[in-house]
């Protein structure tokens, strides 16, 4: 048995493949699929998901949107999704502390406060997805 993994961005089909087993990053934490997963939509939070076929796990950045599991088929919606060869990690790392430091003496509103740790979220995520790119 199997599942159908696809990932979606408004932007472009990233992935459409059939694995083995996926790990998600949801709201509420990690969350591990295997075939034959009790249906559920949960809406997914910045981080690395993970999916296996055989011997092989890859991991791809997914931010913003949802996750949508029925009938051995796992829909990622996301606002953004990449691969580790798609994210340059001199800039992930260069945008990460740009944003710590944004943060350090922060004085805007929460809208301004909120948009900040979005890109604290996303590089950090871009960084750690470069640096544990070990399995392709």
């Amino acid at each position: 048995m199997a599942l159908q993994l696809d990932v979606i961005t408004p932007e472009r089909r990233l992935l459409s493949e059939q694995v083995d087993s996926v790990t998600v990053p949801g709201l509420g934490g990690e969350l591990g699929i295997l075939p034959g997963h009790t249906p559920l939509i949960s809406q997914l939070q910045t981080g690395v998901l993970s999916f296996t076929r055989g011997n092989e796990t890859r991991r791809l950045l997914v931010s913003g949107g949802f996750l949508e599991v029925n009938d051995d088929r796992v829909s990622v919606l996301a606002d953004i999704a990449e691969f580790p060869e798609e994210v340059d990690a001199a800039r992930a790392r260069s945008e990460r502390d740009e944003a710590e430091r944004q943060l350090g003496g922060f004085t805007g509103t929460p809208e301004e406060l909120a948009a900040v740790q979005t890109r604290l979220e996303r590089a950090a995520a871009r960084f750690q997805l470069t640096a544990g790119d070990t399995a392709r």
